[in-house]
Formats: structure tokens, sequence, C-alpha cells
């Protein structure tokens, strides 16, 4: 299973790579769609929304199951990316590229700290 070093994980299984600008990009990890199976229906927010940490703000549904999308972290939603509301399956066959969800705008840039290193991830993962 792929755990880029790079980015940030949450325990919900969502990755953040930071941005410039304060800006974060969120999406679902490899092992989070690997455990969906094949994701048929993405509900993303609408740009604008002011998320807190732990809000939900949207959701994934796959032939298996649906999963709440939670905020990794309090911001605004400045960009969504639309391609995966059209083509779902993007968050399978890519989920650390084109299927990215949305980014938002942190209201602490320094929140980002709070979260998961790769490592920590992989051990969580591993059980």
């Amino acid at each position: 299973m792929s755990t880029p070093e790079e980015l940030r994980y949450t325990e919900e299984h969502e990755w953040i790579a930071v941005k410039d600008g304060g800006v974060v990009r969120v999406g679902i990890t490899e092992y989070a769609q690997d455990q969906l199976g094949d994701v048929v229906f993405v509900d993303l927010p609408e740009e604008e929304k002011q998320l807190s940490t732990g809000d939900v703000f949207g959701e994934v549904e796959s032939t298996k199951s649906v999963s709440e999308l939670f905020a990794p972290l309090a911001g605004e939603v400045v960009a969504v990316n639309h391609a995966v509301a059209d083509s779902p399956e993007l968050i399978n066959s890519d989920p650390y590229g084109e299927g990215w969800l949305v980014e938002i705008k942190l209201d602490d840039p320094t929140s980002v700290d709070s979260l998961l290193e790769a490592e920590a991830y992989q051990a969580l993962i591993k059980g």
C-alpha cells in the first residue's frame, strides 16, 4: 500500500497535501479506497463552505458501502475536484493524484502539524 512520505494523514484515512498560501489538498488514501471497493458516487461541498475540524463535508459511495468525509482541519473550501464528481473511479485509479477531493484554505496553517505523518499512518493501518 502506498503512503507518500510528503503527505499528512488522518485516522479517518484521508491524506492532506500542503500547498502554497495556507491551502491544503485533501483526498482519501489508497488504503481507504481499497477498503471501499469500486467508488461509484462522490458528494462534495460547494466552494466557499466553512468547515470546522471533524465536520462532515461529503460522502463517498462504493459498491460495498457509503462513507462520510470528515474535514481534517478548519477552513474554507476554495476548490472542489469536479472531475471526481463526474468520474468517481478516479479515486480508485489515482487516489493521490487525479482522485483528490477538495482544497481548503486553513484558518490556522500550523494545524497541519497535528496530523499523522506517513510512518504513524502506516502503523495505524497495520493495526
